[in-house]
């Protein structure tokens, strides 16, 4: 797999905390963040923009833009080639007062993990094919349009953050508890769509009786 892909040795939580303190501007496009991330590479991105997504920190129209990025790594990752990103996404700006607190927050998390991953399961780890398919599928998870729905991006992003972190570390537990958070979050999409439909038609039940 390219370089881009890998980890370069530094733990997450440094790796997360020299892009933090590299961080001295009010305000930072997407790509400058990608810069900063160096070479840690995509993957390590891709673990860095689901992080909002997994606390109650806000940065305001982020879904789509962080959604779409992931979407093309995992493309990058499926037919293991860097993937094109868009000058018009790269160009996308971050308050700093967004950022900053939200990997402040990713820097607790990444510490435990830190803390129990390590090379195992390789056999999950290396499958670049089902791997970045998963990862692009969860992506597209993420953008859906139920950002009021409780769970609706914390489910999706907590599979983006295993998938992308197992393969960086070459765990394949991780790289496991990624592709069941996105069958949870597939079977949850699915009885939302199941309950809605029950919920229209005991409407229409009610008002055609």
């Amino acid at each position: 797999m390219d370089q881009k892909f890998k980890n370069t040795g530094d733990t997450l939580t440094q790796a997360l905390q020299k892009t933090l303190n590299s961080i001295t501007s009010q305000q930072i496009k997407l790509g400058e963040l990608l810069e900063l991330v160096g070479e840690q590479g995509l993957l390590f991105f891709c673990a860095i923009l689901v992080i909002p997504f997994l606390f109650p920190v806000s940065i305001p129209g982020v879904s789509t833009i962080f959604g779409s990025v992931i979407i093309l790594i995992g493309v990058g990752v499926t037919l293991n080639r860097l993937p094109y990103l868009p000058q018009r996404i790269l160009d996308a700006p971050i308050q700093r007062e967004h950022l900053v607190p939200m990997l402040e927050r990713g820097l607790s998390l990444f510490a435990r993990i830190d803390r129990i991953t390590h090379p195992r399961m390789q056999f999950f780890s290396r499958g670049n094919l089902v791997t970045g398919l998963a990862l692009t599928f969860s992506g597209v998870l993420l953008i859906f349009p139920l950002g009021l729905v409780p769970f609706s991006n914390t489910l999706p992003g907590l599979a983006i953050l295993l998938l992308a972190l197992g393969m960086l570390q070459k765990d394949g537990l991780l790289v496991l508890g990624g592709y069941l958070s996105m069958l949870a979050t597939v079977i949850y999409f699915g009885a939302l769509a199941y309950g809605t439909v029950l919920a229209g038609q005991s409407i229409l039940s009610m008002l055609g009786g």
